[in-house]
């Protein structure tokens, strides 16, 4: 079922991690641990893996790219540089949009050339 529409992630310490798979690893089903901490044992299985596969490093929460243009939202206080910065950042993305439409374009032109040929 999932959560509902508009909840937000539950971030867990890599300390909480650890303490829940050393447990799991001493012998204490996920189902236990699950019902005690209110935290799906598939999650604490999946926690488990990783940490046999790759140690206490891949408990480690990893940062999101997130929209690169979010440090630019006070735009009335950025330095000249920033200004520039958040200028080129916008021109970037305008570019990739671009790029996209070329690539879509050509494609469309493909296909009817490729229908025309046909009849």
């Amino acid at each position: 079922m999932g959560r509902p529409k508009g909840g937000t992630n539950i971030h867990h310490s890599k300390e909480e991690k650890l303490a829940l798979v050393l447990r799991n690893l001493e012998g204490e089903t996920t189902r236990s641990l699950s019902r005690e901490t209110g935290i799906s044992n598939s999650q604490i299985c999946k926690w488990t893996r990783q940490y046999l596969e790759s140690g206490e490093d891949a408990l480690i929460n990893k940062r999101k790219p997130g929209n690169p243009l979010s440090k630019y939202n006070r735009k009335k206080e950025l330095t000249p540089m920033e200004q520039l910065e958040y200028k080129v950042a916008l021109l970037e993305r305008e570019l990739l949009k671009k790029d996209a439409e070329v690539t879509r374009l050509k494609k469309s032109i493909e296909l009817e050339r490729g229908d025309a040929k046909r009849k």
